[in-house]
């Protein structure tokens, strides 16, 4: 009983601080489904994805809207915006199941289920007041298809003073007018680890690296003492490489 009340006492903790992130104006959230694909199933599940949206094009499914994302190591991402916890409790495949019949249903997630072994959900939320983009905030970069995550893991003690740093760096891309714009997002409900991930828009690898060093040059010393100051609060940090595809993705008529 006791271990009882400690689970329902964390998930309550869990569940206020996400409500909190949904009630601000400046995060939306996003719910995100991650297939770990097996590197000999990559082309399958490419195609299995395409009939999947030919299937939802073709019965005109509604509010299942969603943009694709794949990285270098195997891993895609579906990502939908949501606007609070309730929206995961919706079943917005119940409609296409109805239509296309439960048994062609069932055979097309079924190909779905040999591409993987691993496959999770969880949510991030996009801050708006630390990411730096002049010309308007969208995750929809037309013509900057390639991306760079890069995750700065922190530990509870650390959280308030990373995010600090974070907004001082927005601050100086602010000042020097740098090109290089950036989307910063928080981890939420059903997350890996606790983490700041900044997300970087460019046409191609060589465009990214090309404004990547312009940028470095701009912030010059203030800018590489400000990230050092920053990194002194970051227990781990990692970058994946990849790029939206939106071949597999879907947006209802």
């Amino acid at each position: 009983m006791k271990n009882l009340k400690i689970v329902a006492l964390v998930f309550a903790i869990v569940v206020l601080q996400t409500n909190n992130l949904f009630s601000q104006n400046d995060n939306q959230a996003f719910w995100v489904h991650e297939d770990q694909v097996k590197p000999s199933m990559q082309k399958e599940y490419e195609a299995v994805t395409k009939d999947f949206i030919e299937a939802c094009k073709e019965h005109n499914l509604q509010d299942a809207d969603w943009a694709t994302a794949s990285i270098n190591d195997g891993t895609y991402l579906s990502i939908s915006p949501i606007n609070n916890m309730a929206d995961l409790d919706k079943n917005p495949m119940a409609p296409l199941a109805e239509k296309m019949g439960e048994e062609k249903f069932r055979e097309l997630f079924s190909r779905f289920d040999q591409c993987y072994n691993v496959h999770r959900n969880y949510i991030v939320h996009l801050i708006e007041n630390m990411s730096y983009m002049p010309g308007g905030l969208t995750t929809n970069t037309v013509g900057e298809e390639y991306r760079k995550w890069h995750f700065f893991y922190v530990t509870p003690e650390n959280v308030a003073n990373l995010r600090e740093k974070i907004k001082e760096v927005k601050s100086l891309y602010e000042q020097k007018g740098a090109k290089q714009n950036f989307r910063i997002y928080r981890n939420g409900f059903g997350s890996s680890g606790d983490y700041y991930l900044a997300v970087i828009s460019a046409k191609d690898a060589l465009s990214y690296a090309k404004t990547s060093e312009e940028t470095d040059k701009l912030l010059g010393e203030e800018g590489e003492k400000l990230f050092d100051e920053m990194m002194d609060y970051v227990y781990k940090y990692e970058s994946k490489t990849g790029r939206m595809r939106p071949d597999l993705g879907y947006t209802s008529n």
